[in-house]
């Protein structure tokens, strides 16, 4: 039998990075530090706008919600040309998670 690690497991925290996954081509982003600091700048919208596209495209929602609000997505979702598929998960997050 093949042994299988859990890498969600606490013990594990820290050994993969989850920002390599949405910014594979821009390693600039793949930063927590620098990215937050890109993020509350926001004087560069298309820049803010593009950053949540990667996420809600690439990102696991756990890792999208550490950056934006359900209610920010749920906002400027409209906004953003995404795939069919991530529209609807992110629609439903969205109808879980947002205020009624």
């Amino acid at each position: 039998m093949t042994p299988y690690i859990c890498i969600t497991h606490p013990e594990f925290e820290g050994m993969m990075n989850y920002l390599k996954a949405v910014f594979w081509d821009n390693p600039q982003f793949a930063e927590e530090k620098s990215l937050r600091k890109q993020l509350k700048q926001k004087q560069e919208q298309s820049l803010y706008m593009w950053i949540m596209y990667r996420f809600l495209e690439h990102g696991r929602v756990v890792d999208t919600l550490k950056y934006f609000t359900i209610n920010e997505i749920a906002e400027n979702i409209p906004k953003l040309n995404l795939t069919s598929y991530t529209l609807k998960k992110w629609k439903r997050m969205i109808e879980l998670y947002g205020k009624h």
